[in-house]
């Protein structure tokens, strides 16, 4: 591994690069806050779509990615024009460099970790999550509610597990992870009686619920899911080609048994 040295030089290269570009490429120099929005979110999803697969190489290119996007929008906002794809605002600039993000986050990170930097006591990661929660809606000025600072955008899978992760640490949970089964075999029923959108969404929540409980994060489980039906998926077209045959040319069986073919293979 790198020394602090080593780090801080690699960092310092980046940034004298950002600069070299904002100045002499016509593409960077064109880019705004607006334009860039899309790519930072694709580069997002590249991010954790390598981390699911376990990638480390992966993971770093992906956290290089994402990491030019941190240090092109700190370099927009230093500068003194309009870095907006709409028109000028009579506002004044509120400028800020990387300094004031790095800074930012750093004096974030000393006030919401009291257990560590002050004298309050956390003995595991639970206590920590509720001591957060805590110290949110002390944060000076804060207008914070216990749901307030979930991101409208967040993807609704996560989005639920945020919900009653945030609700937990104030209390309102069960007061045993197994109670959580009978909640879900209510939805399910309510669901069989009434196959609706409505009906669904409670009992993907319910079943959030209970991963959450169980400590299992279900955006990963899905994930996890997702790659492997995509793998036993594809094994069974490519079987199909070797014998010559188009899959909805196949019988449901003839398919399946090649389906059991994947899954026998992976246990092996």
């Amino acid at each position: 591994m790198h020394t602090r040295a080593e780090q801080l030089a690699a960092f310092d290269r980046l940034l004298t690069i950002m600069d070299e570009l904002r100045e002499k490429c016509p593409w960077d120099r064109k880019q705004t806050f607006d334009s860039l929005r899309q790519n930072t979110i694709e580069e997002t999803f590249e991010l954790a779509n390598a981390i699911s697969k376990h990638d480390m190489q992966e993971i770093s290119k992906e956290l290089g990615d994402v990491l030019l996007h941190v240090i092109f929008y700190a370099k927009m906002g230093s500068e003194e024009k309009w870095n907006f794809s709409c028109s000028q605002s009579d506002e004044p600039l509120e400028n800020f460099d990387i300094a004031d993000v790095c800074n930012r986050i750093s004096d974030k990170l000393i006030f919401r970790h009291p257990h560590v930097y002050g004298e309050a006591a956390a003995a595991n990661a639970e206590e920590v999550s509720k001591l957060w929660e805590q110290v949110k809606l002390k944060e000076k000025g804060s207008t914070h509610t216990v749901l307030g600072g979930i991101p409208e955008a967040l993807p609704s899978l996560v989005k639920a597990y945020r919900i009653q992760d945030k609700v937990a640490n104030v209390g309102f949970d069960w007061e045993k992870r197994e109670d959580v089964w009978d909640k879900v075999k209510e939805e399910i029923r309510e669901f069989e009686e009434d196959p609706s959108e409505a009906e669904l969404g409670d009992v993907l929540f319910a079943l959030i619920n209970a991963a959450r409980l169980y400590k299992l994060k279900p955006d990963n489980a899905l994930e996890q899911t997702n790659l492997k039906f995509i793998r036993r998926f594809n094994y069974v077209e490519a079987k199909a080609k070797e014998q010559g045959r188009e899959l909805k040319d196949m019988t449901l069986a003839e398919m399946d048994a090649l389906w059991n073919e994947a899954k026998k293979n992976e246990s092996q």
